[in-house]
């Protein structure tokens, strides 16, 4: 995985964000706040370093699009604890026919990723893309996002889920999360749901 600091300055908070595939940081990129945050990406491998965590006193988790299922695989093997954790426009079932994206979609879109596909795709998502974007190894992310399945769940205290949708149907979505529906809340938003925020505490709400 690949790790970048959005935000640092020595607070004693620190928010984990693990991000959407091909997205980088650009959804992110307007949001606030007084916290120290990190973005992990690049799921071809979960290799996962909490050194970085050791210093905060208080630690939260945010899961974005196939970042949610990513997150709760990569910690799994850890003895990490958050204080809060959210899953934002995802699923624990990233490739699924009836609770994330359908795998055929998944692998058709590995199988044609193009530069001209990739950009279709940000369009969907709602989102620039960031300029560093590497066919192949998103080609390869993809396909390590199906053979890794169903991730376990760490028990989210917030999901916020958008009813417009592109990348995965919203349908699916709310079938995922239906047995903690009382932690589900809904964007009248796209894909990429963070403009409807400012700071990083209100997607912790």
């Amino acid at each position: 995985m690949k790790a970048q600091w959005l935000q640092r300055d020595d607070a004693d908070e620190l928010i984990v964000v693990f991000g959407g595939w091909a997205l980088g940081a650009a959804p992110f990129a307007h949001l606030g706040g007084s916290t120290d945050v990190l973005l992990f990406s690049d799921y071809r491998a979960l290799d996962f370093d909490a050194e970085p965590f050791a210093p905060y006193a208080r630690r939260n988790l945010i899961g974005y699009s196939f970042g949610v299922a990513a997150a709760c695989h990569a910690l799994a093997s850890t003895e990490l604890k958050f204080d809060r954790k959210v899953a934002v426009c995802g699923s624990l079932h990233p490739s699924d026919e009836r609770f994330g994206i359908p795998p055929e979609r998944v692998r058709q879109t590995a199988d044609n990723l193009s530069e001209t596909s990739l950009r279709q795709f940000a369009r969907r998502a709602g989102s620039p893309l960031p300029g560093d974007c590497y066919i192949p190894a998103l080609q390869a992310e993809l396909l390590a996002v199906i053979a890794r399945g169903c991730a376990p769940d760490p028990e989210f205290d917030r999901v916020w889920l958008a009813r417009g949708d592109r990348i995965f149907p919203p349908e699916n979505l709310e079938a995922a999360w239906r047995d903690q529906a009382d932690r589900v809340r809904w964007l009248e938003t796209g894909h990429n749901p963070f403009a409807a925020f400012t700071d990083w505490r209100d997607l912790l709400a």
